[in-house]
């Protein structure tokens, strides 16, 4: 029983300790500009990723929010341009969106990414930079 408890407790230690330092490395950001809210959150960027996914969470009180983000991001590393893969998550329309923006992993991991985010009809492309080494 002693055994048990120890190696429960051990796991929620180890366990616990993993999201906090991915969360710290790879924080939220936010770009509010025209009335247009984007947040995007990278999801899972890690090296044995198949794929990497960025939460995106889209919100506007004035307009419909009807681009496809499959077609106006990009994932841009080491000078490369990578298109998504897929979007899994809100249908365009509305006013609130949200879902992940899937891209193949990239191998070796650069040193850093930006996704950049164009909207149609926006004078300027949203942009979200991490360091990943």
């Amino acid at each position: 029983m002693l055994k048990n408890l120890l190696s429960s407790l051990a796991a929620t230690i180890v366990f616990s300790c993993i999201p906090a330092v991915a969360a710290a490395e790879y924080a939220k950001q936010t770009s509010d500009e025209r009335s247009i809210k984007i947040t995007v959150a990278p999801k899972d960027i890690s090296n044995e990723a198949r794929t990497w996914d960025f939460e995106v969470t889209v919100e506007s009180h004035t307009r419909d929010l009807s681009d496809d983000l499959t077609k106006s991001s990009v994932l841009i590393a080491d000078g490369k341009q990578y298109l998504p893969t897929g979007w899994e998550g809100a249908p365009p329309g509305g006013h609130h969106r949200k879902g992940l923006l899937r891209f193949k992993a990239i191998v070796p991991k650069p040193g850093s990414v930006e996704l950049q985010i164009r909207l149609a009809g926006a004078a300027s492309l949203r942009s979200f930079k991490w360091i990943l080494k």
